[in-house]
């Protein structure tokens, strides 16, 4: 049985009679909520302004020749007052690139290009994230010294007008993180960061997170839940982070199982599945992943998993302004979102 909330979804149909929308990613701040995705080689980007109860017809954001799409890639975006941030990445030049808009996405700038070493950013996996006082954090798959990746940042204290030089925020002493899972990035405040990647040592292809400040990290990688995923290969699956009440929680897939690791307690399977999104208001967390069957959901205090959708993949979160939880997917060449 469908939860109830699904009936209150929202559906944006593909944007072009020839792509389908793909890859949503979701920000709020202030009164905004911004919902970013790609088509074919296009960014494209719908305002809410209530929340997420309902949102404006999506504008083109740029387009970019061979836009990297699916798996985690694609656009990402950011809100700081009234500014807008959007980033993605092209196979070709292979850079991560930004956008920034000051009048509520009706108008971008031109490009800025993050990565300081060109092509740095092809594999296009990143992720981006802002507090409320102007910081910016960027964090992507790198490639300048293969063979092996590496995970490097970059940082901005003016709202995404500048940029930082780069910096290695992690080098596996395997030689390599994980080739093709995407990073995850949350806001802590007063520009500081905490940053989840999926790591390779020893055999394992595990969960790390490590917090950043003033454009360093602080402190040790700290592995994610207790158990281990000895997997000879990349999985192309990351997972989310989120902090609630000052402390860091997290939510990954470990073979092909769904796992969550609340601050202070042991880790919990939630059940199968991939591509796993997580998000935290007052009541709890959220998780939230794809499975053969649909979209599912675990609400806070619950015990079982709520389907939420017959259809859909790569699901998104956020919480809202008004501290509901927003979510969207991709489903059949649109994207649906819904309030929880």
């Amino acid at each position: 049985m469908l939860f109830l909330a699904a009936l209150l979804a929202l559906h944006l149909p593909p944007v072009t009679s020839t792509a389908p929308n793909r890859q949503p990613q979701l920000a709020a701040a202030g009164d905004t909520v911004a919902l970013v995705f790609g088509s074919a080689d296009t960014i494209w980007l719908a305002r809410s302004l209530d929340n997420g109860r309902t949102f404006g017809a999506a504008a083109k954001v740029a387009e970019l020749p061979k836009l990297l799409l699916g798996r985690h890639r694609g656009p990402r975006v950011a809100i700081i007052g009234n500014t807008i941030v959007v980033s993605a990445i092209a196979s070709e030049p292979g850079d991560l690139m930004a956008w920034r808009s000051v009048d509520g996405g009706r108008t971008w700038s031109a490009p800025t290009v993050v990565n300081d070493t060109p092509k740095a950013a092809r594999e296009g996996l990143h992720a981006m994230a802002a507090d409320t006082e102007g910081h910016m954090a960027t964090a992507w798959l790198d490639d300048r010294t293969a063979p092996g990746k590496r995970l490097y940042g970059a940082f901005s204290n003016d709202a995404g007008k500048t940029w930082s030089r780069n910096v290695i925020l992690y080098e596996s002493p395997d030689g390599t993180i994980c080739q093709c899972c995407h990073p995850s990035l949350v806001a802590l405040g007063h520009g500081e960061f905490a940053v989840m990647w999926r790591n390779a040592v020893g055999g394992s292809r595990d969960l790390y997170a490590m917090r950043v400040r003033d454009g360093a990290p602080v402190g040790a990688a700290v592995k994610q839940g207790s158990g281990t995923w000895k997997i000879d290969a990349c999985p192309m699956d990351g997972g989310g982070i989120v902090a609630r009440n000052g402390r860091l929680s997290s939510a990954w897939r470990r073979e092909h199982d769904i796992y969550l690791a609340e601050a202070g307690k042991a880790e919990i399977k939630l059940g199968a599945g991939q591509d796993v999104a997580l998000a935290a208001n007052r009541q709890g967390l959220y998780a939230i992943w794809s499975t053969p069957a649909g979209i599912e959901m675990r609400l806070p205090g619950a015990e079982r998993n709520t389907l939420v959708a017959n259809a859909g993949a790569f699901p998104a979160l956020v919480t809202t302004p008004d501290g509901a939880i927003l979510a969207a997917w991709e489903e059949n060449g649109a994207i649906t979102v819904t309030r929880f």
